[in-house]
């Protein structure tokens, strides 16, 4: 039995139609669509390792297999590109300094656990995410996670400031005055941007530039392997809280665009991505998650076939066997990278904010209140606290600290109202 079915005749998309995760249309016409899901994905998925110092290869190797394996689990029903989370940009920017294998542990970790929630929501069902984690700890969370990356954006701004305000006046000109496929590659053509202009002034390292004659046209990824210490595991806390509403945002959007009612693959999916970032976080990758990007190409063609992310992933598969192309992505200059990221993120953190809107999260409501608000200073101000060989900063105090403060004060409220 055939993957995918053929939609019409496999050439055009009439008005009124859509083509299902099931459906494809022609193949030459499926692989358009799949190098369009790859520019979607591109600029963020090779951001990440770029910034936290992962190699881009192996990144783009795992996000691949990633995504091949999350089509696999989730039995086509929920078409999805894997690319690199912005989530993890935290934990392995703090355990940098400690090597590869220490920031591969928080990944593993971090996979595993998604693996054992997607295993709780299979057999429990969704209801059981929002009684444990309502909007008011997801956005918090993710509140914190992007306004603690603030300084690592303006440090990296400050380096090279004329090349930053170019990259970011660039991303925000084609976000703004562009529409369709140009609109959501901003952020790709602003670093493309900033590094022309980089490599006409002198801004590139000549070491970088070396390495990439050096590099060969075609080799494997490097692969490396984790080491798990207790003292970074609560920095995986927030991560997993993130790709959890991730994910099943991704899936309820599908959904809402398809018609179809897909909250019975939700744990199917937790589980998918659990499994495509431990897969990462053994053999050297960045943590996955589900993009939302690639919904905007499938919002634009009407097209939601999951063939067309299969082609994506063997293209990602096929550039991570190519190391110059990793070797020049590394060449991208500090101040490229801060002009890009001041305006990442701070949205990531104001997506906290949406989902508090979202969700009408009260904040006349005194616990709501004081919990977010200790949560966000102890986060934004980076406290930082060590007992004896743990060490914990302070994205892990904001997100304990809104993880366990709010369901503790809102049932003492609970039980104060009812004496």
């Amino acid at each position: 039995m055939a993957l995918w079915s053929v939609h019409g005749d496999g050439r055009r998309v009439r008005d009124g139609e859509v083509v299902a995760p099931d459906e494809r249309l022609s193949w030459p016409l499926t692989m358009g669509l799949g190098l369009q899901h790859v520019a979607a994905m591109f600029s963020a998925t090779v951001l990440v390792p770029a910034l936290t110092g992962f190699p881009i290869t192996t990144t783009l190797l795992f996000s691949g297999l990633g995504t091949l394996l999350f089509l696999l689990i989730t039995r086509n029903r929920v078409p999805s590109y894997l690319g690199s989370s912005f989530a993890f940009i935290a934990p392995l920017l703090a355990t940098r300094g400690d090597g590869i294998a220490v920031q591969l542990g928080i990944v593993l970790a971090a996979g595993l656990l998604l693996v054992g929630v997607g295993i709780a929501v299979k057999a429990l069902g969704v209801r059981l995410l929002d009684s444990v984690m309502p909007p008011v700890v997801t956005g918090a969370v993710v509140l914190l996670i992007g306004l603690n990356l603030a300084p690592v954006a303006t440090g990296s701004f400050a380096k090279q400031p004329l090349i930053a305000v170019l990259t970011l006046m660039v991303v925000l000109l084609c976000a703004v005055l562009s529409r369709g496929l140009l609109s959501r590659m901003s952020i790709l053509v602003g670093v493309l941007v900033g590094w022309v202009a980089a490599a006409l002034t002198g801004g590139l390292d000549e070491g970088r530039l070396d390495a990439v004659a050096q590099a060969a046209w075609f080799g494997l990824p490097e692969f490396a392997a984790p080491v798990l210490r207790p003292s970074e595991m609560l920095l995986v806390i927030p991560v997993v809280i993130v790709l959890v509403a991730e994910n099943v945002g991704h899936v309820k959007a599908v959904g809402a665009v398809t018609g179809r009612d897909l909250d019975g693959s939700v744990g199917d999916s937790l589980i998918a991505d659990g499994l495509a970032t431990t897969l990462a976080g053994a053999g050297g990758g960045s943590g996955t998650t589900t993009y939302a990007e690639n919904i905007g190409v499938m919002a634009a063609t009407r097209v939601y076939s999951t063939a067309a992310y299969a082609v994506a992933a063997v293209v990602a598969l096929v550039l991570s066997l190519v190391p110059k192309f990793g070797a020049l992505i590394n060449t991208v200059p500090d101040g490229v990278l801060g002009g890009a990221t001041i305006l990442l993120y701070g949205m990531i953190g104001l997506l906290g904010v949406r989902i508090w809107q979202a969700n009408r999260v009260d904040f006349a409501d005194p616990v709501v209140l004081m919990v977010v608000a200790a949560a966000v200073v102890a986060g934004v101000g980076n406290l930082t606290l060590e007992f004896g060989a743990l060490r914990l900063e302070g994205i892990a105090w904001g997100s304990l600290a809104v993880v366990v403060l709010y369901p503790l004060l809102r049932t003492l409220s609970a039980w104060r109202s009812r004496g």
